[in-house]
C-alpha cells in the first residue's frame, strides 16, 4: 500500500470514527429526553391515582360543590388522554387546567372547616402538593434534555449525522405564563 493510500485510509477511518462518536452521542441525548419524559410520566400517574381519593374525600363534605369536583376529574381525564397520545403540547394545556382545578378545589375547601381538619384530606393535599413540586422539577429537567437534543441536531457537524439518521427535534413541555402563577396550596390552609 502506498503512502497516499495509507493516508487516505487513515483519513477515512478518522472521519468514520468521528461520525460514530457523534452518532453515539446523539443517541445518548435522545434517550436522555425519553428518560426525562418517563420521569414526568411516573409522577403524573401517581398524581392521577391520588385525585379520585381527594375528590371522594371532598364529596363527603362538599355536597354543593359538585362543579368544582367535576372540573378536577375532567382535567384529570385530559391529562390522561394527552399522556396516552404522547402529546406534549396537549399535556401542557391539560396540566394547566389540572392546576387551575386543584387551585379552585383547595380554595373552595377553605369554606369547609371539617374538611380542612380531616386527616385524610390533609394527607392527600400534602401528597398532591409534593407531587406538583416534583412534576415542576422534572418538567425543567425534561425541557433541558429537549433543548440539548434540539441544539445538538442543529449544530455542525452533528447536523450531518442527525439528518442522515433522521434524528428529530422534541417539543418543550410549556405552560402559558399567565396560567402558571405560583399557587401555594399550603398557604390556603394555614
Amino acid at each position: 500500500m502506498s503512502v497516499t493510500g495509507f493516508v487516505l485510509l487513515a483519513i477515512v477511518v478518522v472521519i468514520a470514527g468521528y461520525a460514530v462518536a457523534i452518532y453515539n452521542s446523539l443517541v445518548s441525548v435522545k434517550h436522555n429526553v425519553s428518560k426525562s419524559w418517563s420521569n414526568i410520566d411516573v409522577l403524573l400517574k401517581q398524581r392521577h391515582d391520588e385525585l379520585p381519593k381527594l375528590v371522594e374525600t371532598c364529596k363527603q363534605y362538599m355536597k354543593h360543590e359538585r362543579e368544582t369536583l367535576e372540573q378536577v376529574m375532567l382535567a384529570r381525564s385530559g391529562v390522561s388522554e394527552a399522556l396516552g397520545k404522547s402529546d406534549v403540547a396537549g399535556l401542557g394545556q391539560a396540566e394547566t387546567k389540572m392546576r387551575q382545578g386543584l387551585m379552585n378545589l383547595f380554595a373552595v375547601a377553605e369554606a369547609y372547616p371539617d374538611l380542612k381538619a380531616d386527616a385524610s384530606f390533609q394527607n392527600l393535599q400534602k401528597r398532591i402538593s409534593d407531587l406538583e413540586n416534583s412534576i415542576a422539577d422534572r418538567r425543567e429537567y425534561y425541557n433541558d434534555s429537549v433543548n440539548s437534543n434540539n441544539v445538538r441536531i442543529e449544530q455542525f457537524p452533528d447536523i450531518l449525522v442527525a439528518r442522515f439518521f433522521n434524528f428529530q427535534a422534541f417539543d418543550l413541555l410549556e405552560f402559558k405564563e399567565s396560567e402558571i402563577a405560583d399557587v401555594s396550596v399550603k398557604d390556603l390552609f394555614e
